[in-house]
């Protein structure tokens, strides 16, 4: 089947089977590597974008569901990495192995999109991503600071 998808606001077309999971469509059909497969059960969050600004996990969401809604990846969420949340990421030091970090930034910016200043016991409620190198304080500073600088 081919679909005409809203990715990053542009259209991009992609001839894929209606229930490949967004995730292989981005990475294999259209070369937007950024978001990244950890467990294909939707657990880890490695694979977290936006549609239609909410975070979901692609790694199990067919694309014939979102055909007609609007798709952020990682590499929608600012040019340059000049989103406050990516500043913050990278003062904060919060990247170590840096795999699960898209994913956890999609989560992030959503959370920021729907409450501007988040408590921790929010945070940890919003972000249920998955990081193996364990800096969910570092994660937790860099959103209340992104939070602080205007995020949202």
């Amino acid at each position: 089947m081919r679909f005409d998808l809203n990715i990053n606001g542009r259209r991009q077309r992609a001839e894929v089977d209606g229930d490949t999971p967004l995730l292989w469509v981005l990475r294999d059909a259209l070369g937007l590597t950024g978001t990244k497969f950890g467990c294909g059960a939707a657990q880890c969050g490695a694979c977290t974008v936006h549609v239609d600004g909410e975070a979901v996990r692609s790694c199990v969401l067919p694309v014939q569901s979102v055909a007609t809604r609007a798709i952020t990846t990682i590499e929608g969420l600012a040019p340059q990495r000049s989103h406050v949340l990516q500043r913050a990421w990278i003062a904060h030091q919060v990247p170590q192995c840096g795999y699960c970090q898209s994913g956890m930034l999609m989560a992030a910016a959503a959370l920021l999109r729907r409450n501007p200043e988040p408590s921790d016991a929010e945070i940890d409620t919003a972000i249920t991503n998955i990081c193996r190198c364990g800096t969910y304080p570092r994660v937790r500073a860099a959103i209340h600071a992104a939070a602080k600088a205007g995020a949202a």
